[in-house]
């Protein structure tokens, strides 16, 4: 009898070591679970989250016209995406995508100096999924402008100078004036009578019209460029890959 209860008591004892051990084991692992699941949460977060990097330049379509002539302050400006943008193999900008701004300043060119100009800004992107970011964007250049240039790092448009046409325009008139004048007297004293009321005529036509106004038609190739970082939800920009 007492060595059948030495081996029970041996048996017991043996039993409930190991259930301490897998006790313990059970409980280590529980503790680890909770530190490794953040940094699986962390990386997932991370994956999910796309950057557009400040200094980005997007090329623009313009959806509309716009001209000093018509355009107000507050004005809405619409544009879309005609070429992809791409990060690490990733499109972030698919063509397509809807931008839109305002207009911030609006200078029509003066009589005698002054010329036009134009600045707008970009304030958001709608993807073709539909989803909307905020952003702050600039006017970087107007390649597809005739006769108008971005003068300044803010994206002022200004139109170019309109001097030689002024000086082209009283000259002509000024030829013209001395044509008839020599033609009515048959004299070289009429000729410089008439040139100089020519000359007077096309100076005043010169001061009473206003310089070009800037002009933009639909159409216009424009280049935004985007002023700080813009965060993205990868998982509702369309047309991304890994």
């Amino acid at each position: 009898m007492r060595f059948g209860t030495a081996v029970l008591l041996i048996g017991s004892m043996g039993l409930g070591t190991l259930a301490v051990a897998q006790d313990t084991s059970s409980q280590a692992n529980r503790e680890a679970s909770p530190a490794s699941a953040p940094v699986a949460d962390t990386h997932k977060a991370e994956a999910a989250q796309l950057m557009i990097p400040a200094g980005t330049r997007v090329a623009l379509s313009l959806k509309q016209a716009i001209s000093t002539k018509t355009a107000k302050e507050g004005d809405s400006v619409y544009a879309v995406t005609s070429f992809p943008v791409a990060l690490d193999n990733r499109i972030i900008i698919p063509p397509g995508t809807y931008v839109q701004g305002k207009i911030s300043r609006v200078q029509r060119g003066g009589h005698v100096k002054g010329r036009a100009e134009l600045l707008m800004h970009f304030t958001s992107m709608i993807y073709p999924s539909g989803y909307t970011v905020l952003l702050p964007g600039s006017l970087e250049n107007v390649p597809g402008a005739e006769k108008s240039t971005v003068k300044d790092s803010e994206g002022t448009i200004q139109q170019d100078s309109q001097t030689g046409e002024k000086v082209g325009t009283a000259a002509k008139t000024a030829g013209a004036g001395a044509a008839i004048g020599g033609i009515a007297s048959d004299s070289w004293k009429g000729a410089g009578i008439g040139a100089g009321i020519g000359g007077g005529v096309g100076a005043a036509i010169a001061l009473l019209s206003r310089g070009n106004d800037v002009r933009l038609e639909p159409g216009t190739s424009l280049e935004m460029i985007i002023q700080r970082e813009v965060p993205l939800d990868a998982s509702r920009v369309l047309g991304t890959t890994k």
